[in-house]
């Protein structure tokens, strides 16, 4: 009698695809307004002090720190971005939030806190600390410094920050270019009516908007036929133009699902069946250098097939740094649930409640409702042979990106 395979469990599955990884090498130098989501190919290093000399922090006075208490002179009006005389001895500037700090001076009195004789002197306080409303040269950045890591997605708050130190243009890594084709007669995209037997393609535009998220350069093939002779020559052609490829539907076993017999035909099938409930006919392979996933045709399936695997698949690939773990957290589950032999992931609203993270389940899990996903904001990961009750500790982890 003919043994069934035993299910590869997730841990190991997401393991051995990370292994088969392998970053995108090529880089490009970019300027700012062109990288934002993209990742640094190598350290951004600050050619800059920053601030670049001592500053006031306050409108006031620049004094000699042992002048406190006297009445001083005002030699001269340094306002912000222009360059300040040496500070005569005995005097005071009067400077402005910004403004560089004269040579000789090392303390700025607030303006609030002196007193103006009728003949223009400034009363300078006693009661000083010396440096006090100073900036110092470097404060924030110093010469030299690593300002962004390589292998760093930017955004805008390092974009602001690579724009202190004058960094006009970074060199990033070149996008992933990931091919995406989806299999079924049945699918018709959003727009064109429906006819007998025909449902919307929800997955291309779903996995199409997330690619573009994680930073992937879409290939989009389209729908593909039911045939072994058209899966055959998309995933040729995917071969060709992309890094990865990424598939939906074909990859159980009935008459009409032709992607794992062409992947084994055309390349290496290396995984095959997990030990997850949705998404157990996930595929990984390999077809000449590209890299690829299969995920099985139902929306919700192939929404947590992103999540557990494309997500920390693509981080590698786009060259981010990351452990490839799931990023799981602990919550009280406010619902009931038991599993068979396979992991389960469970569509639950999480909400922080008195410190603790109280998990709401959705009322249907069917892996057709894609409107749980919406409603949800987490995955509840329930282990196989587990009987959890209202009450239980149980992992989630949160929507990525």
């Amino acid at each position: 009698m003919t043994q069934t395979p035993a299910l590869t469990p997730v841990a190991t599955a997401l393991e051995q695809m990370l292994l088969s990884i392998q970053p995108v090498q090529e880089s490009e130098c970019l300027p700012l307004d062109q990288i934002t989501g993209r990742i640094t190919a190598k350290s951004v290093v600050s050619g800059v002090n920053v601030p670049p000399a001592d500053n006031s922090a306050m409108d006031g006075y620049a004094i000699n720190w042992a002048d406190r208490g006297k009445t001083l002179t005002v030699s001269q009006r340094i306002p912000a971005g222009s360059a300040p005389q040496p500070l005569q001895p005995g005097t005071c500037a009067r400077i402005f939030t910004g403004s560089e700090i004269p040579a000789g001076a090392d303390t700025v009195v607030m303006q609030e806190v002196v007193t103006l004789t009728t003949d223009g002197q400034v009363v300078i306080p006693a009661e000083l600390q010396q440096g006090q409303n100073v900036r110092p040269c470097g404060q924030d950045i110093t010469l030299g410094q690593v300002v962004v890591p390589e292998g760093i997605r930017l955004d805008y708050r390092h974009i602001g920050l690579l724009a202190s130190v004058g960094q006009a243009e970074v060199q990033v890594l070149r996008r992933p270019r990931v091919a995406l084709l989806a299999t079924g007669d049945e699918l018709v995209m959003p727009g064109q009516p429906l006819q007998a037997g025909q449902i919307y393609n929800s997955n291309r535009p779903m996995l199409s908007s997330l690619l573009q998220s994680l930073g992937a350069e879409l290939v989009d093939l389209g729908n593909i036929a039911d045939t072994q002779q058209a899966t055959e020559a998309a995933l040729l052609k995917a071969a060709d133009q992309a890094d990865f490829i990424l598939s939906t539907g074909g990859v159980s076993v009935g008459e009409e699902d032709h992607i794992k017999p062409a992947v084994e035909k055309l390349g290496q099938l290396n995984l095959w069946k997990l030990a997850m409930k949705p998404g157990k006919p996930v595929a990984f392979g390999q077809i000449g250098k590209a890299a690829f996933l299969g995920l099985p045709g139902n929306p919700v399936s192939v929404f947590v097939g992103a999540q557990v695997f494309l997500w920390p698949l693509l981080a590698k690939l786009v060259g981010q740094h990351t452990s490839g773990q799931l990023p799981l957290e602990q919550g009280v589950a406010q619902f009931s649930g038991r599993t068979q032999i396979r992991q389960e992931y469970l569509r639950v609203r999480a909400e922080l409640q008195d410190g603790q993270w109280q998990l709401q389940s959705f009322a249907n899990q069917n892996s057709g409702v894609l409107s749980s996903v919406v409603w949800a904001n987490a995955l509840a990961v329930l282990p196989p042979r587990s009987n959890i009750q209202p009450g239980d500790t149980v992992s989630f982890m949160r929507y990525q990106p």
